[in-house]
């Protein structure tokens, strides 16, 4: 074999070398493009989070905080007094659960507090409430949906009852005589938020306005009364 064959096979041989090397860069840049390609899956967890607001759907609730002697205030303005009406009845009895099995409308649960001008809790007062039905019906002839409590030794009360319906002329009210023990007897008035008739009622009072919340366990309320000593 002469010196030109010999120099003829190394150049082949460096040939076939050089076109296996260029075709296996290909193979590996396209493995590492796939890799890439396939980066945005995991950021698919984000379409995940797209859904969390709707775990913050809840219900609209007034603000509790607005309490009279709520949040560790010392003094209160008295709570303000409204007419009695036409439909107040003497002798309702001693029960704090007005509400009956059956009973047509929204069942609430309303609690508080009664409490002196310098918040100072008033144990044993008086609380007298009346209400129309949820059609907005008085009982006149009995005592449905009337009754009067008294606080405990922390001067706290608590009025199961449904939310009472319209009427010509007024929006959704509870009726309630607030006293402590040998004091002024107050009459007054709760109404409920967001009723669109609390702007054309003229006896409505946005200081009396119950603060509510929608629970697991149903419609709840709380309002603190404050009442001359």
């Amino acid at each position: 074999m002469n010196r030109k064959t010999i120099f003829s096979i190394v150049i082949a041989i460096c040939v076939i070398a050089l076109s296996a090397c260029a075709s296996s860069t290909p193979v590996v840049s396209t493995s590492s493009n796939n890799t890439n390609v396939t980066a945005p899956t995991a950021s698919s967890n984000t379409d995940t989070n797209v859904t969390a607001p709707s775990v913050s759907n809840s219900n609209n609730t007034t603000d509790p905080s607005n309490l009279a002697c709520g949040s560790g205030s010392g003094s209160a303005s008295l709570t303000p007094e409204e007419t009695e009406g036409p439909y107040f009845k003497a002798g309702s009895p001693e029960q704090a659960t007005l509400y009956q099995a059956g009973m047509p409308g929204t069942k609430i649960v309303i609690t508080g507090y009664v409490y002196t001008a310098d918040c100072k809790p008033v144990a044993n007062a008086l609380l007298d409430f009346w209400q129309a039905d949820a059609n907005g019906n008085y009982d006149n002839s009995g005592y449905t949906l009337r009754g009067h409590q008294f606080t405990d030794a922390n001067g706290r009360f608590q009025l199961t009852t449904v939310i009472p319906g319209l009427y010509p002329g007024r929006t959704e009210h509870i009726h309630v005589k607030v006293q402590a023990p040998n004091g002024k007897l107050i009459t007054t008035q709760l109404f409920f938020p967001g009723v669109t008739q609390n702007d054309s009622d003229g006896i409505f009072n946005q200081n009396l306005l119950l603060s509510i919340q929608q629970t697991s366990d149903g419609m709840q309320g709380q309002f603190n009364f404050v009442v001359p000593a």
